[in-house]
């Protein structure tokens, strides 16, 4: 079994299909060869630290400083490479419904406000760099250089908007850089007739809004809304932008982000994931509904590894969906299964989704990684309940022999170097041992020699294909939170969250009331939004509503993921059934109706974590403060 599930495991580059040609193809992987080496470095220097920590007792004070140097570069850069690549995070249901004419005219619309977003960081980065004069703290590098990488990148997507690729031709560049320009002068010295100062606030919304509905590529919508709010404004408000998209990231606790995804990307090449498949079917495939459950089983074991439930929504359907197809299964059924439990992704350390909300909410990411454990062995047991009960009305299941006890053991041995890695992770961040950012680099290393040494499957050539795809995977990602960063500013500089909260008073004296409203709010954003976007610009507006009525905020932290990542199966986004019904060759409409059943099964887990907060806080307790 295992043989045969790694000859299907074929790996997939997710990077666009609209890789630029010519000069522009030239460009672009010189760029993404700077980015990967940007992170390997970075992978490197944290690990140095640790090295020195432990091994020679002794700490360097510049590591982490040159970390995030490495890490905000790497995603300027990379930002450019998405955008010649077509491949930001954006919403296209509206685009989809559109007619041929109305959806080409959609898109130069919407490319051009990324060349107007572009302009934008192009024109009061370099102002912003030309103002700057302070230095690192440890290096005493000119601080300037660090934000140089933001009108860099602003530049470098101008370029590959304007250059012929993907069947465009330089017309077309010349028309979006046109149409951008000519929106950037409309806002910049227009706003103050149109809308004037007083607005800002509803101005960043609608603009940021409208703009994901739209189409336009997340990034650049929330940017672009933020310097619509301030345009109005003072000058200096302007250089703000830049300057907040840079120093978000001048975070040590995001780089955990891209060393998680370097670590899952290069153990699911080295061979790791067909092991917990295998295993997983040595455990429950004898039973009612054998190969759902194994499905469940498989994404619960392989979330320790991941923290990507589209990661690991593709991996699992790949294998899975068409195995239990030639066993009797209905493919929606399959599809949406898959979709469902890729939610433990994120629901299981080392999660993403609780990275970033750690990160945004000030919160101890050791903390929050224990108190997810119950709710995510919670989700996994309701999952396997409608499994079981759904098989027995269907006849599912009940057609692999039980394992023997040798053949558990043997398929266990094979997986336990997986197994080990969320308990090193857990633990060590926990008990203070490395922080999570250098538990992700460690992880790295481990995946590396789990792939060289133990498994054997990893090859130059793999591990070459599995970073250059898991450094992809965290630029498109990071660059929302970068975007997002200046949007949050412009609502704290207006006080909407105060608003809120005051003209929500009346629930704070009520606080079931509160919370169901909050959830209830939450799972329609979820309907709409992608869950880091949502996370970045709710985080900071709901965090202070939970705390007024008495919820701790890492218990919040798991009630908000739970909602939104419930969100990634629902229509019309969506975006995990929409994987694994295409992956898993599924009908879409039957694999949106399939999931129903899982997602009321969650909602009901979703309910008892939020209003019985021992599930999450008690084993915080338990493994100290």
């Amino acid at each position: 079994m295992t043989e045969r599930l790694e000859t299907e495991a074929v790996s997939e580059d997710t990077a666009s299909t609209h890789t630029p040609t010519g000069f522009a193809g030239l460009v672009d992987r010189v760029l993404e060869t700077l980015c990967v080496g940007l992170l390997l470095a970075a992978v490197g220097v944290a690990c140095l630290q640790v090295v020195l920590r432990y091994g020679f007792h002794s700490g360097l004070p510049w590591p982490e400083e040159v970390a995030c140097w490495f890490f905000v570069w790497a995603i300027f850069l990379g930002m450019a490479v998405a955008t010649g690549r077509e491949a930001h995070i954006a919403i296209d249901v509206v685009q989809r419904l559109l007619p041929p004419g109305l959806r080409a005219a959609s898109d130069l619309f919407n490319r051009a406000v990324v060349a107007a977003a572009s302009i934008m960081l192009v024109v009061h980065g370099m102002d912003y760099v030309g103002r700057s004069i302070s230095a690192s703290p440890a290096l005493q590098w000119p601080m300037k250089y660090f934000f140089l990488a933001v009108p860099v990148g602003g530049a470098l997507n101008l370029f590959f908007l304007v250059w012929p690729s993907a069947g465009r031709k330089l017309l077309h560049g010349l028309a979006v850089i046109a149409g951008g320009a000519a929106i950037y002068l409309a806002i910049r010295y227009g706003a103050a007739s149109l809308y004037g100062e007083s607005g800002s606030a509803i101005v960043l919304i609608l603009v940021g809004i409208a703009g994901i509905i739209l189409g336009v590529p997340v990034a650049f919508a929330l940017s672009f809304g933020a310097f619509a709010a301030f345009a109005p404004l003072s000058q200096m408000l302007l250089v703000t932008i830049s300057q907040n998209m840079a120093a978000s990231l001048n975070s040590f606790t995001l780089l955990a982000i891209p060393f998680f995804i370097l670590a899952a990307a290069v153990m699911n090449a080295g061979g790791i994931t067909p092991r917990l498949v295998d295993l997983a079917m040595q455990l429950v495939g004898h039973m009612r509904g054998g190969l759902g459950q194994a499905n469940i089983v498989t994404n619960a074991m392989l979330a320790g590894v991941s923290g990507s439930s589209t990661a690991d929504a593709s991996t699992v359907a790949k294998l899975m969906v068409p195995e239990m197809a030639k066993r009797g299964y209905n493919r929606p059924f399959g599809s949406a299964l898959t979709a469902a439990s890729s939610i433990l992704a994120n629901l299981i350390p080392p999660s993403l989704g609780l990275i970033i909300y750690a990160a945004l909410a000030s919160v101890s990411v050791g903390a929050i990684f224990v108190a997810t454990i119950v709710p995510g062995l919670m989700v996994a047991a309701a999952l396997m309940i409608v499994v079981y009960v759904m098989s027995r009305r269907r006849g599912y299941g009940g057609d692999l022999p039980k394992a023997s006890l040798s053949q558990r053991m043997s398929s266990l041995g094979l997986a336990i170097p997986a197994l080990i890695l969320p308990v090193i992770i857990v633990g060590g961040v926990r008990f203070g041992v490395f922080t999570a950012t250098e538990a992700g680099a460690i992880a790295f290393f481990y995946a590396l020699l789990c792939g060289f040494l133990l498994y054997r499957k990893l090859t130059p050539a793999n591990l070459l294909a599995s970073i250059r795809e898991a450094a992809f995977d965290t630029i498109v990602i990071v660059v929302i939170i970068a975007a997002a960063a200046p949007f949050a500013w412009v609502l704290a500089f207006e006080q909407v969250p105060q608003k809120i909260a005051q003209g929500l008073g009346m629930l704070v004296a009520h606080p079931v009331m509160m919370m169901l409203s909050i959830n209830l709010f939450l799972l329609v954003v979820g309907l709409f939004m992608e869950m880091i976007a949502s996370l970045v610009i709710l985080v900071p507006i709901l965090v202070p509503l939970a705390m007024a009525v008495g919820v701790d905020p890492i218990h919040f932290g798991i009630i908000i993921v739970m909602n939104l990542v419930i969100g990634a199966l629902t229509p019309p986004l969506g975006v995990l059934v929409f994987t694994t019904a295409r992956v898993g060759g599924a009908n879409q409409t039957e694999t949106f109706k399939a999931v129903i059943p899982f997602v009321l099964a969650l909602v009901v887990v979703l309910l008892l974590v939020t209003f019985i907060p021992a599930l999450t806080m008690l084993p915080v307790s338990w493994f100290g403060p």
